[in-house]
Order: structure tokens, then C-alpha cells, then sequence
């Protein structure tokens, strides 16, 4: 894909929608089904119904493992797609012990499981999205994190009308004109996770093999860009492709916007909303990609 940042200038927004519920006194506990994937594979992304449910009544088994890091930080506010990544010092070499050392709790029922990209690294995520405004609590070996789960921030990008269309809770809250990938570069289908958000960024075509002096070659500054994938998809502004937006696809895979709608995007988004894009020629965005755990 394009658009792979060489550097850039961050500066991270607050959402407008941020806030934080008071914890339930009764959590729901959550474990989930083992699903193996070798460190060199794909994940493989548990079905609906893969855990269960019931009350906290025990602690976390005797964790196999130093303590490890949590991707969600202590009293952070993500979205509803948001996975927990658990990465271990050392590779796990018994997998299923390691995983009755890790407890996930939640305020609303949250049937999941986990599933493993390497040997030190195993997510875990609900078979559907978060309920929206969840309070949950993870435990593994000697580390925690409680954290909340945010408004349901999900966005639809239909490349036959070329829309994005955003909802809060269901409710339409925005819908901006866009354009897609070109052929030879369509964008992906499939769920993607909001990642980091940049007022400005350097995109450079070299990052993925194609020189700047190609002609489909680039090097350019973006401003307000949203990062939907780790292979270098974004939303950003593009007032260079106004005219198009809306009607034509002429990017190299990114959602191309105005300049105000890419502020307003990066704004009011937050790690780990879902943007769903359906309807284009460009096949479907890879499980392994980092932030496609949803496909």
C-alpha cells in the first residue's frame, strides 16, 4: 500500500467524546478459547461465541511469565474495536497455562478470546465489538490495567457512493465526500482500527519501494492524518483531490478528504474506533496487519 510515514510531527488529540464511567461492583469475568497460531502465521481471529461467560469468583492462575506489557494503558479511553495485546519479555512456550494467568473483566458482558500472533504475543478481543461505554480490567502475571471503553465510534466508507459516513452510538453524526485508491491501488475492504492521529506527517512512496521520481512516485507533507492500518493507510487531507471526492478514486489506497474534514476526523476519533470500508476492488485487509484483527 502507500503512504508509510519516513517521520513526522505528532501532536495527539483528545476525542470530544472522551469520557470515563464509574466501574460496576460486579465485573464480569471473561475467558476465552485458545486459538493457536504459530509466531511465522497469521492470526487466527476467534468466531462468535468462542468464550464464556460467568462470575469473578477466582484469581488469575500462577502466571507462567514476567510481567508483560499491556497495550491499553491504566485509565486510558479506547474504542470498540480495540484489542488488548499482551507482548511477554520472553517467548511463551505453553500457551494455554499462560492464558489461565490472564484475567479480562468487564462491567458489560463481553464474550471473547485470544488468539496468538507469536510466541510473545497473544490478543484477546470480544466477539463482537465492545459495548459502548464498558469499564474493563485486565490482569496478567504482574500487570494491570483498568481501562475505559468509549462511545461507539464507527465509521462506513462505501466506495460505490465514495462517503464516509460516521456514527456515534448508532446515530449519524457526520458524512463526508472521499476518494479511494485507483486501480492498481484500491483501497482494501474490510475493519480497520483507528491507530495513532498526526496534524502532520511526510509520506513517502520510497517507504514502499516506489521512487520519488517514479511517476507514480511522491513525497509529500499531509496534514491531519488518521492512521487506519498499519500498512499505511490513512485518512488525511487531500486538497489537492477536492474536485474527485465524492466521485472519483485517485489515491495511492488512503481516504483522501478536505483539509476541514480531515480535522474534523482526526478530532473526533479515537485508538480503537472501527472504520468499515465495503464495496472496492482491492480484496480484504490482512488479519496480520496490526490493526486488522477484525478480518
Amino acid at each position: 500500500m502507500d503512504e508509510i510515514p519516513m517521520h513526522f510531527q505528532a501532536h495527539t488529540r483528545q476525542s470530544r467524546w472522551l469520557r470515563r464511567g464509574l466501574l460496576l461492583s460486579a465485573a464480569i469475568a471473561v475467558s476465552g478459547a485458545l486459538v493457536g497460531v504459530s509466531a511465522q502465521a497469521q492470526p487466527v481471529l476467534p468466531g462468535i461465541g468462542t468464550g464464556s461467560t460467568q462470575p469473578t469468583v477466582d484469581q488469575p492462575a500462577q502466571a507462567p511469565f514476567a510481567p508483560p506489557n499491556i497495550n491499553i494503558a491504566d485509565g486510558e479511553t479506547v474504542g470498540v474495536a480495540q484489542p488488548i495485546i499482551i507482548t511477554f519479555k520472553e517467548p511463551v512456550e505453553d500457551r494455554a497455562a499462560a492464558e489461565k494467568a490472564i484475567k479480562v473483566t468487564s462491567s458489560t458482558n463481553a464474550p471473547g478470546g485470544f488468539y496468538w500472533t507469536s510466541s510473545k504475543q497473544v490478543r484477546w478481543k470480544p466477539a463482537e465489538f465492545w459495548p459502548a461505554n464498558t469499564d474493563v480490567n485486565v490482569v496478567a502475571g504482574g500487570t494491570t490495567s483498568s481501562f475505559h471503553i468509549g462511545d461507539a465510534v464507527v465509521s462506513y466508507v462505501d466506495d460505490d457512493t465514495k462517503t464516509i459516513t460516521v456514527t456515534v452510538n448508532g446515530e449519524v453524526v457526520k458524512e463526508m465526500p472521499t476518494s479511494l485508491g485507483k486501480p492498481g491501488y484500491e483501497t482494501p475492504n474490510g475493519t480497520y482500527i483507528v491507530g495513532e492521529r498526526l496534524e502532520k506527517m511526510t509520506m513517502d512512496s520510497s517507504t514502499y519501494g516506489v521512487p520519488v521520481t517514479d511517476p507514480e512516485g511522491y513525497k509529500l507533507e499531509v496534514e491531519y492524518a488518521t492512521r487506519l492500518s498499519n500498512s499505511g493507510i490513512f485518512v488525511h487531507a487531500a486538497p489537492w483531490s477536492v474536485g474527485q471526492q465524492g466521485y472519483s478514486n485517485a489515491s495511492h489506497g488512503c481516504l483522501n478528504v478536505s483539509t476541514e474534514n480531515a480535522k474534523w476526523f482526526l478530532e473526533n476519533s479515537r485508538r480503537g474506533d472501527a472504520v468499515i470500508v465495503s464495496n472496492t476492488e482491492g480484496g480484504t485487509l490482512s488479519a496480520g496487519d496490526g490493526l486488522g484483527d477484525w478480518n
